[in-house]
This record gives structure tokens, C-alpha cells and sequence, in this order.
């Protein structure tokens, strides 16, 4: 593949560059984002030759409503006080959403939104782009993106969701477009909805979504959206758009008060995420939606590509100075790669939250049993953007009612309310997750998981865990591993135990038991995490004899009925020293590719027998081992399992599979389910990010009704109030959060201003329970 100077024409073929940056630029696009690009450039050096092609005429737009935030109007304001004005006299500004579902209205305040019309938009781009001597050629198809980047300083490719120019260098761009699983159409209401509204139809054919926001005095937007399945149900594929829009207006004949619907080339379509390594091939830059999208549910597509426009032409500016054609393609290539160092985590962070929100409405049918208000609550918070801390500020009155419906006593945070499982009541919702600590010797803890397990009791937790314990030597992940399959071990843990339970009454202190499986033989994490040992190593089993890393960890023996048999006992065994250890809860470890979750994933479990093959034979061993542990655990103590809820990996444990396995292990007795994710196979590609896990135990939870733990990257209190409000979880554990902060609970309450009795701060600690005074900063 050519270069990047591959793609610049000779020097003397362009006109000198200006000290503002690249004198002839090409823009590919006549969309938002495309204009206010074109418009920047020119203003910011009237010397410049800026074209805008388009091959649409000036009045053709998808879409009608437009909504910007505050923060991008600023910097509108800022960039451009012409465009800001014209603007600011043409919004329509509000403060509510409404949610309506099963015939209730609830109404959050303090949102703060204002739109206008998109063609109005248009209209405003193409007057000021004329006025500063911007060429705008309309109905026509811009040349080839190499052409122009032969003949012009830069090229900016504005050009969209299915970008002509990302598809021409893909293979330097490399972009990732995944389709999603509902269809949307853009309609338009003549009249203004009070509010940003929501609204369910639950039909026969499954539910169905609309979203709607006023953007003129006498008109709204109106989307319609659902699953492929309930879209094809009803019939839609089959209906032209006069039909799907008079069909839609019936639908949701109520929100619209019995008015009309209308459209204009409005088409169903499926949202299409895309995703670009890389934004610019020598001086060819993408912006907006040839970028990267983000789903229409959080707003975020006008006003990414308009703040796109603004750091390009700022960062142009910036990196303008340079003479000399080294020069000049040296300063080009920092501007644009300043650009995108600047805009890539802002727009990350965008499609994480539109990821979570349009993930969020692909499974509505899942939440619509929520009553109204949590319902609602589930729904504003549901890009993990708004939360229960932002929301009590913007709307005091409808967060203390989603409180109430929770059963929260007046003064108290939602973390801070009991929980019960079986026979053990947790005074909060905040579970110290099990962490590896590899520290012991033997498998007997020390003195250092006293200090560890004890300072985090102390610290105020509901539930504090203790790392993976091993049920065998063989059972180990590392040689520091912990274990219980010896009454030394036991001794060791029941000391633990006892000053816990002495020195923080009110925690409750569950184990985690567990086997390594094919994961075992190896390093501690800090010498080398899933590296095998150096000299020491045991064999290792597993359901089938697939190594965890080809060529790098051995391969296991795969488990015959006596060796089956051999480690359900040892789990028994364990189990048994358990209940004499005193310990409250028992968790069975069936996640991240360790011994029982390697039977249950189909990436792992390649048997043959009945243990292997279908789902209920994956089952069957965990089962086994589940029920074998159930017995001889104490019958008014709680036993969770962790499950990992998917593999993040083609072909392993689908979201169905999930629901079977927690659904099976629910009806065999387990009091509540863990959920977490991943660590089954090395070549996974986890969707990383805040809470980035939840919404798998929420499918859990809702669709069996189950109560579940949510893990993975809950790091405030506040998130874990949102989840717990949302119904989204009944505890929370947190792992990272406890290793930095010990009394991560106690001072989440300190931070709320609680003072109840599910955070008391130890005697001995009490004259700690504020901060201390800081030093004067004038």
C-alpha cells in the first residue's frame, strides 16, 4: 500500500500554504458536521479554498430534530459567535423527560436539552458557509477521495455512516461495523411534545419503543424502534413507508393524540456501530459518523461530528505555522494526529454509554415488569451517564420516590439497606469480591490474610470474600495458592473466622471454593499471570485435554467417572471444613475457566459422554458438585455460584446459555448467582468499561428472578446506588476499590452523610470517621 506522501500531489501542482494551515481543502459531505468544518476553516483563514461537495440537494435531510448540549453549544459560542447566534434564536429549549409505560407518566426534571430543526440547521451551515466565501456544490458527487487528496492540502471526509472514502482505504483505516439486533424509522410529528418523551407499546407481537422530542414551536421527532424478530412479527418488512408511518401513528395513537405521523425518506434500518483504528490516511482525516457512531438513544451523533469540526480546525491552527513542503506535510501529520489524540477518548467514552443505552433497548423486553418508577429510573440511568447522585441533583423529588419504592429509611443511601439470603441477613449491599491473593504457604492463610480479610471487615462491608480457596494440591492455581482440603488449613481459616466475627460483628465472611482446572500449574499473577511454573509443576485436570495456552501451559487429563467422582468429594471434603471454619456463605467458583466452568463453556468442554455435548451435559457436573456441596453445607447458610455469563469469544456461552445455567443452578438451591464474565479462554475480547459486567446480571436477575451479585468495575458508591435503584442487582462487589481504600464502605457513608447502623465504625476507629482537617488553600 501506498504511503501517505503516496497521496499528496507535486508541490507546485497546489497553491502555497497559509500560516493557518493547508490552503486548499476539499470537504466530502454537506452534513453538519461537514459544514461547520468547511465554515471553521474558512473563518479561520479567509485565504483559504474550501469546497464542500454534496451529493444531495440543500434541502434533502434524514432525520428532523437535532439536539446539542450545553458544552457544544459553548464551543460553538466560542468558535464562531455568528453561528451561535443564529442558532440560539432558533432552539427550543426544555427540561423533563417523560417515560410512559403501562399507561403511567413519570416525569424526571433538570435535564436541560434544546434542539432545533436539522434542515433548519442546514439552512443556517449553508447561509454562513456562503457568506464566507465557502464553494458549496450540491447534487454533485465528490471526486474520488485519492483524486482530491492529489490536487488539495487536505481532505475532509464528512461523508457519513457508509463513508465512500472509509470504504476506499479500509485497509489503512481498518474500520470494525457491527450491526445491531433492532430497527429504527425517523418520523416527524406535527406538534411539540411537552417533554422528551418515552414511551413502550407492549403488543402482540412484542414491545416496541418510541422516542420523542420537540425540535420547532410546531413540531417533534418521533422514532420508532424494536427487535428484527418483533419488527418482522408485525408485519413491517413488508409494508411501504406511507404504510409503516400511518401503522407506527396507530401504534402509538395515544402519545400522539390520535394525530398523523409523517415522513419524508424515511426508511427502517438497523443501527450500525462503527469503530476506525485509525482517522487519517496522509492528508485525508475522517470526522463524525465516517469516524465512529454512537446510537441515536443518548443524541450524541450531531454533536459529535460538530465538536469533531472543532478540534480538527482548532488543532490545524495550531500545527499551521511551518514552511517548506517537509514542513508542511510534517505539521499536517501532527494536526491530524493531534486531533484524534484529543478526540479519541472523548468519543470512547460516548460510544461506551451509547453501547450500554442501545444495548439497554435491544433487551427492553427484559425490564418492562420493573414497576413505573424504577422503571423510569432504570431507564435514565441506563448509559451509566446519569446516576443516582446526578439524578437526586437535577431531581430531588423523583429520586427520594424511587428511594421510597425501594424501601429506603429517610437519610439512607440505597447500598446501605439489608439484604437476606436464607438465613443470613446482610446489614448492607456492599460485597468485598474475592481476590487472589496468592500469599499463603501450603495452602495454609497467615497472618497475612488475617490482616487483609480482617481490615476489610473492619471497613464496614456487608460481605467480605475470601480469595478462590483450592479443594486439593492439584486444585491450585499457584503455589501461594489458599486451600482447605487439610484441618491445618481449616485451624488457619477458622482463626480468620473468629476475628471477624468478634472484631466487626455484622460483617459476614463467605468462602469461595473452587479448582484450577487447566488453569492451574502456574506463576504467581506479579511473576508472570498464566505463565507455567518454572520447575514444580502438577499435573493438571479438566474436561477435556486442551491446554489454557497451546504451547505455552501443558495440557490436562481429561476427568474419567473415578476422577469425577475423586473431585466432587474433595469439594464435599472442603465444603465440610467450611461449615466447621464458621464461615457464613459459600460461594462455588464456575467462572473464568477454572475447573467447573471449563465443563460448562463448549469452547473447553469437548467430551463426548454426559458430561459433554448439549448444555444439560455441560450441566451435569457442576450440578453434581453443586448438589454434593448443598447437602453437607449447613441448611440455613446461603450458597451463590459465580457464573461467567459470557465468553467474549465466538462460539462459547451464549446469552441463552447463561440463563440456562443460572436458571439450573437456581432450581438446585442456590440463594443467588454472581455474575461475571470472561477468563474462560486467552483469546477473548472483553467490551471493557464502567460496570461494563451489569447489565448480564441484570438480564439474570429479571429474567429468572433470581437475586444476583453484579461485579466488574463498580468503582463508586454512587454506581453501586444506581444498579441497586435501577434493579439491576441485589449486591454489588467490589474488588480494586477494597485494595485501595480498605474502608471504601465506611467512607462511603461518611461521604453521604450516613450515620445508621448498616456502616458503624468500629469503636476504636470512631474518632476517625470524618476527615481530618486539611490544610488553608487561599
Amino acid at each position: 500500500m501506498a504511503g501517505p506522501l503516496a497521496m499528496a500531489a507535486p508541490r507546485a501542482a497546489r497553491p502555497a500554504r497559509t500560516a493557518g494551515g493547508p490552503g486548499r481543502i476539499a470537504v466530502i459531505g454537506g452534513g453538519p458536521g461537514g459544514l461547520y468544518a468547511a465554515a471553521l476553516l474558512k473563518r479561520l483563514d479567509p485565504a483559504r479554498e474550501v469546497t464542500v461537495w454534496e451529493r444531495n440537494a440543500p434541502s434533502d435531510t434524514f432525520g428532523f430534530g437535532v439536539v446539542l448540549s450545553d458544552e457544544t453549544l459553548g464551543g460553538i459560542r466560542d468558535a464562531d459567535p455568528v453561528v451561535y447566534e443564529a442558532l440560539r434564536r432558533e432552539l427550543v429549549r426544555w427540561d423533563d423527560i417523560d417515560v410512559v409505560h403501562r399507561g403511567h407518566r413519570t416525569t424526571s426534571t433538570g435535564h436541560g436539552f434544546a434542539a432545533l430543526g436539522r434542515r433548519r440547521l442546514l439552512e443556517i451551515l449553508h447561509a454562513r458557509c456562503a457568506e464566507l466565501g465557502v464553494r458549496l456544490r450540491f447534487r454533485t458527487e465528490a471526486p474520488p477521495a485519492a483524486a482530491l487528496a492529489a490536487s488539495h492540502d487536505l481532505v475532509v471526509a464528512a461523508d457519513g455512516v457508509h463513508s465512500r472514502t472509509r470504504e476506499a482505504h479500509a485497509g489503512h483505516f481498518r474500520p470494525t461495523i457491527t450491526t445491531h439486533r433492532c430497527r429504527y424509522i425517523w418520523l416527524a410529528a406535527d406538534f411539540p411534545f411537552e417533554a422528551f418523551r418515552f414511551e413502550t407499546a407492549e403488543t402482540e407481537h412484542g414491545v416496541m419503543q418510541l422516542h420523542a422530542y420537540p425540535f420547532s414551536a410546531d413540531s417533534s421527532t418521533v422514532i420508532v424502534e424494536m427487535r428484527e424478530e418483533v419488527w418482522r412479527a408485525a408485519g413491517f418488512h413488508e409494508l411501504d413507508e406511507a404504510e409503516s408511518t400511518a401503522r407506527c401513528a396507530k401504534i402509538f395513537a395515544e402519545a400522539l393524540g390520535g394525530r398523523e405521523l409523517r415522513s419524508h425518506h424515511s426508511a427502517w434500518t438497523a443501527f450500525r456501530t462503527v469503530v476506525n483504528e485509525r482517522w487519517s490516511y496522509g492528508n485525508t482525516v475522517l470526522i463524525g459518523d465516517a469516524a465512529h457512531t454512537a446510537h441515536f438513544s443518548i443524541g450524541s451523533g450531531t454533536k459529535l461530528a460538530v465538536e469533531d469540526a472543532l478540534a480538527l480546525a482548532t488543532q490545524l491552527t495550531e500545527h499551521g505555522t511551518g514552511s517548506g513542503a517537509d514542513t508542511e506535510h510534517r505539521t499536517l501529520t501532527e494536526a491530524l494526529a493531534a486531533y484524534e489524540a484529543e478526540r479519541r477518548p472523548v468519543v470512547a467514552s460516548t460510544q461506551r454509554a451509547a453501547a450500554a443505552s442501545l444495548r439497554w433497548f435491544e433487551e427492553l423486553a427484559g425490564h418492562v415488569d420493573r414497576p413505573p418508577r424504577r422503571f423510569a429510573f432504570d431507564l435514565l440511568t441506563r448509559s451509566r451517564r446519569v446516576t443516582h447522585a446526578n439524578l437526586r441533583l437535577r431531581d430531588p423529588a423523583f429520586t427520594t420516590a424511587v428511594e421510597d419504592d425501594f424501601g429506603c429509611p429517610p437519610g439512607t443511601p440505597p447500598m446501605f439497606t439489608p439484604f437476606r439470603l436464607r438465613g443470613l441477613t446482610l446489614r448492607n449491599r456492599v460485597v468485598v469480591s474475592p481476590m487472589d491473593m496468592y500469599a499463603a504457604e501450603d495452602g495454609v492463610p497467615g497472618d497475612f490474610h488475617l490482616v487483609h480479610l480482617g481490615a476489610r471487615a473492619l471497613g464496614g462491608a456487608g460481605l467480605v470474600m475470601t480469595e478462590m480457596v483450592c479443594v486439593s494440591p492439584e486444585g491450585r492455581i499457584t503455589p501461594g495458592c489458599a486451600g482447605l482440603w487439610t484441618d491445618e488449613q481449616a485451624d488457619a481459616w477458622a482463626r480468620i473466622t473468629a476475628f471477624v466475627h468478634a472484631q466487626a460483628p455484622g460483617t459476614a465472611l463467605g468462602v469461595q471454593l473452587g479448582h484450577s482446572g487447566r488453569k492451574g500449574s502456574t506463576r504467581r499473577m506479579w511473576e508472570g499471570i498464566d505463565q507455567p511454573l518454572p520447575e514444580g509443576n502438577w499435573p493438571l485436570v479438566a474436561a477435556s485435554p486442551l491446554p489454557y495456552r497451546a504451547g505455552v501451559n501443558q495440557t490436562p487429563r481429561s476427568l474419567d467417572r473415578a476422577g469425577l467422582a475423586a473431585v466432587r468429594e474433595e469439594f464435599t471434603a472442603a465444603a465440610r471444613r467450611a461449615a466447621r471454619c464458621d464461615f457464613d456463605l459459600l460461594e462455588l467458583h464456575c467462572a473464568h475457566g477454572y475447573l467447573l466452568s471449563g465443563f460448562l463453556s463448549p469452547l473447553t468442554n469437548h467430551r463426548t459422554d454426559a458430561y459433554g455435548g448439549t448444555l444439560d451435559g455441560r450441566l451435569r457436573f457442576p450440578l453434581e458438585v453443586f448438589d454434593a456441596v448443598r447437602e453437607v453445607w449447613p441448611e440455613d447458610r446461603p450458597m451463590t455460584v459465580r457464573v461467567s455469563a459470557t465468553d467474549w469469544a465466538e462460539g462459547g456461552t451464549s446469552a441463552e446459555d447463561a440463563l440456562a445455567v443460572a436458571r439450573a443452578f437456581a432450581a438446585h438451591g442456590a440463594d443467588a448467582i454472581d455474575v461475571s464474565t470472561g477468563q474462560v479462554v486467552p483469546d477473548e475480547r472483553p467490551e471493557y468499561g464502567r460496570s461494563y459486567q451489569t447489565p448480564y446480571a441484570d438480564r439474570i436477575r429479571n429474567a429468572i428472578g433470581v437475586p444476583v451479585v453484579a461485579v466488574g468495575a463498580i468503582s463508586s458508591w454512587d454506581d453501586v446506588n444506581s444498579l441497586l435503584l435501577a434493579g439491576r442487582a441485589d449486591l454489588c462487589a467490589l474488588a480494586r476499590p477494597h485494595l485501595y481504600d480498605p474502608h471504601w464502605t465506611l467512607h462511603a457513608a461518611a461521604e453521604q452523610g450516613y450515620e445508621g447502623p448498616a456502616a458503624p465504625w468500629p469503636a476504636p476507629y470512631r474518632a476517625g470517621s470524618r476527615p481530618p482537617p486539611t490544610g488553608r488553600r487561599e
